[in-house]
Order: structure tokens, then C-alpha cells, then sequence
């Protein structure tokens, strides 16, 4: 089975810059990062293609944060700029086996454990 494991979280300053990283114990298709804040459902922010030709972004993050992946190394990857408070939450990598799979959480069969991001 597909373990997904995240990195990168952490605590930074408003308008500071994190890296998140998504390690895949094995090749996998379509791939997205979601959050989820205390209260409030997991929403997807960004996904991406199986080749990485094709990404799409929530309107909350796009322009700020950028997907990408490494597919010889099984490792997706969410560069994150200009945060702000209201990117705090846990962080989830999610991978499934379509060519791409956009920010529905229903096309997601794969999930990470997640990791925090707190900004202040």
C-alpha cells in the first residue's frame, strides 16, 4: 500500500516562506495538497498532473503557492510565499491513481498524516 509522508511544516512569520514536502513510497498519478484549519472542513489548495503539465489552485492560495513534483524521486513538493495567519492548519498530502485529480477530496484515495504550519 502507498504511504505518503510530509515535511517541511513548521512556525514562520507573516509574509514568510515554507517549503512542504510529500514522499511517496512508490510511483503514484495525480497528486494535490489540502488543509484543513480547527473547525473547518479539509479543502484542497493545489494539484497536479501525473507528468506535472497541468496544476490547479484554490483562489486563497494561487499566485502565493506553487505545486510541483519530482517524479524520479516519488516526491511532491508546495512552495509557500507571502503567508499569512489564515494559511495556518494542518497540511495533508493526497496521491491516487488518476491522471489528474484537481481539488476534490473525493478524488483522493491516498493520504499523508499531515503536517502543522502555523504563521504569526
Amino acid at each position: 500500500q502507498v504511504q505518503l509522508v510530509e515535511s517541511g511544516g513548521g512556525s514562520v512569520q507573516v509574509g514568510g516562506s515554507l517549503r512542504l514536502s510529500c514522499a511517496a513510497s512508490e510511483a503514484v498519478r495525480c497528486m494535490g495538497w489540502f488543509r484543513q484549519a480547527p473547525g473547518t472542513e479539509r479543502e484542497g489548495i493545489a494539484g497536479i498532473s501525473a507528468p506535472g503539465s497541468v496544476t490547479d489552485y484554490a483562489d486563497s492560495v494561487k499566485g502565493r503557492f506553487t505545486i510541483s513534483r519530482d517524479n524520479a524521486n516519488n516526491t511532491l513538493y508546495l512552495q509557500m510565499n507571502s503567508l499569512k495567519p489564515e494559511d495556518t492548519a494542518t497540511y495533508y498530502c493526497a496521491a491516487d491513481f488518476s491522471r489528474f485529480c484537481g481539488l476534490s477530496l473525493a478524488a483522493y484515495h491516498v493520504w499523508g498524516q499531515g503536517t502543522q504550519v502555523t504563521v504569526s
